[in-house]
């Protein structure tokens, strides 16, 4: 079975990348790499069931404004609080999920995500296409 990405995932990334078109996308990815696949729990591994990769990193250069990630994320993590989409978000060691009220604590995971903001998305979302009502890409929250 071909893998391919959640519709929300894809929304999500096309409403960036029109945001900011001429970020770094060397940290980009949606796929697993051999050590996500090996640890064998991550939103970055297709579904057996479908295929669908529900999972993805968006480099944190997004500008010439070091800030615009950390800035991005959190905006993300707001618009997550109110709608059941995106089931959590990873960037400069902290995460936000629903566990506390999507109020960012510390990621102790194997990386702190300095390099690329992780934004995972509940399986629901697989054909949801429609836009995200961020400000920084685009909406008014």
């Amino acid at each position: 079975m071909k893998p391919w990405l959640s519709k929300a995932a894809a929304q999500l990334r096309e409403q960036i990348d029109d945001s900011y078109t001429n970020r770094s996308r060397k940290s980009d990815g949606w796929i697993a790499d051999l050590r996500h696949q090996q640890a064998g729990k991550s939103d970055h591994i297709p579904d057996k069931a479908n295929g669908c990769v529900r999972a993805i990193d968006i480099d944190a250069r997004l500008s010439d404004n070091k800030g615009d990630s950390a800035y991005l994320a959190d905006q993300i993590r707001q618009y997550a609080k109110n709608n059941r989409r995106i089931s959590y978000v990873i960037h400069l060691g902290k995460i936000a999920s629903p566990v506390l009220g999507w109020r960012w604590r510390k990621y102790k995971g194997f990386s702190p995500h300095n390099h690329h903001i992780h934004i995972s998305f509940n399986k629901d979302q697989d054909s949801n296409s429609d836009f995200f009502n961020i400000p920084l890409l685009g909406g008014n929250l």
